[in-house]
Formats: structure tokens, C-alpha cells, sequence
């Protein structure tokens, strides 16, 4: 008889076909190639405050919950990085100037809601938003670096740096197991997988929205 995948797998490859839209998005390819000015990139920041309020605003609630309390981990927390490099890109005042893109509203208050009344939906907006950050954020941290000139793991890119996290790799890992474990059933995990396809959902309308606004000139 075979042996089920573990849920960390099942959760990766169920959400592959989302993921590699959002991560294929023409705003974020012609961030990455350097076609677009460091205003796009700090507008981009300010959507990504947004959300990780939400996330991290709902996570002190949820630290003693059974299913999403494992995963309260505050070396991931990111909203004083984000506020670090707003700063540095826009100022002091930045805060009165920044606004929710309407996709942004959307997926933040989707992850208010989870935070507050579904702990394991909450957990599948934690796994796609801070593991993709620890992953393939490191790759924006490079290209944001080399683009704008910003001096490395610096004021400009500090939402990438984790620095109260010494092994990205056996942070990950650990972080696979606590999702091979998260105490749900069979039901309720499949309803985290569709959580997470919406999550990436989300990211895609962030960035439609993003690439509206900085469209590139003919």
C-alpha cells in the first residue's frame, strides 16, 4: 500500500500551477530585470506592509491556538523590516502617503479574517507569504541590491534579511515538519490547499494591479 505524501509535499505541488503565476507576473519580471524605477519597487513594499500587518497584527491572538500556534515564530515577524525600508525609500512621513492597491484590501482582510475566526487558514496564508519570502525573496534582495544600489542586506531590502534566523535551510525544514504535523484532517487539509491557491490568487491580483500602474512605455 502506498504511503500518503507528507502534507508539507502535498501543499507544495497542489499550489505549483498559482505559485508560478504569481511568481511570473509581467510586473515582477520587469521589476527583476531592472526595467522598472525604484518607485515601482517602494510601491511594491508598501502592498507587502499591508499584508504582513495583518498576518503579524493576528498572530499574538493565535499563539496558543493547537493548530496555528506552532507556527507563531517572531524571528519570521517582518512589519518593522517593511517599516525600516519604507522609511528609507519614502521618508519619514511615508506612512501618510501609503494605500492599499484594491487587491492588496482584499488580501489582507482575507487574512484578517483567518487570523480571526479559521487558525488553519490563517496557517495557509503563513506558509505562503513567509517561506516564499525565505525563499525566493532572497533573489529580489539581490536584484533590488544590484538595480538601486542599496548596500547589501541594508536599508532598502531589510524585509529580506532574516536575521534572527541563523539556517535558512533547517528553518525550512523544520518549518515542513511542523506542517507534516499540523493537526488537521484529511477535510480540513484539503481546505488549507485551497487557502493557499488563493493566497497566490491574491499575490497574482496584487501584482495585475501593480503592473497597471507601472506599466512600461511602448
Amino acid at each position: 500500500m502506498d504511503t500518503p505524501a507528507p502534507f508539507s509535499t502535498l501543499i507544495r505541488t497542489a499550489s505549483h500551477a498559482q505559485h508560478t503565476e504569481a511568481e511570473t507576473s509581467s510586473f515582477m519580471g520587469d521589476l527583476l530585470g531592472g526595467r522598472l524605477g525604484v518607485d515601482a519597487y517602494a510601491r511594491y513594499t508598501e502592498q507587502l506592509w499591508f499584508v504582513y500587518r495583518a498576518l503579524e497584527d493576528g498572530a499574538e491572538a493565535l499563539r496558543e491556538d493547537p493548530v496555528a500556534g506552532p507556527f507563531i515564530r517572531p524571528e519570521l515577524f517582518r512589519t518593522a523590516a517593511l517599516e525600516a525600508d519604507l522609511a528609507h525609500l519614502r521618508g519619514p512621513g511615508w506612512r501618510a502617503g501609503a494605500s492599499p492597491l484594491p487587491a492588496t484590501e482584499a488580501y489582507a482582510a482575507r487574512v484578517a479574517e483567518c487570523a480571526r475566526d479559521w487558525p488553519a487558514g490563517y496557517v495557509a496564508h503563513h506558509y505562503t507569504r513567509y517561506l516564499g519570502d525565505l525563499s525566493g525573496g532572497q533573489i529580489i534582495r539581490d536584484k533590488a541590491e544590484r538595480t538601486w544600489g542599496f548596500a547589501r542586506k541594508g536599508d532598502g531590502v531589510r524585509f529580506y534579511v532574516f536575521d534572527a534566523i541563523g539556517n535558512p535551510a533547517a528553518f525550512k525544514r523544520s518549518y515542513r515538519e511542523l506542517l507534516d504535523g499540523v493537526r488537521a484532517d484529511d477535510l480540513e487539509k484539503q481546505r488549507i490547499v485551497d487557502e493557499c491557491k488563493r493566497a497566490f490568487a491574491f499575490n497574482t491580483a496584487v501584482f495585475r494591479e501593480l503592473g497597471a500602474e507601472f506599466p512600461l512605455s511602448a
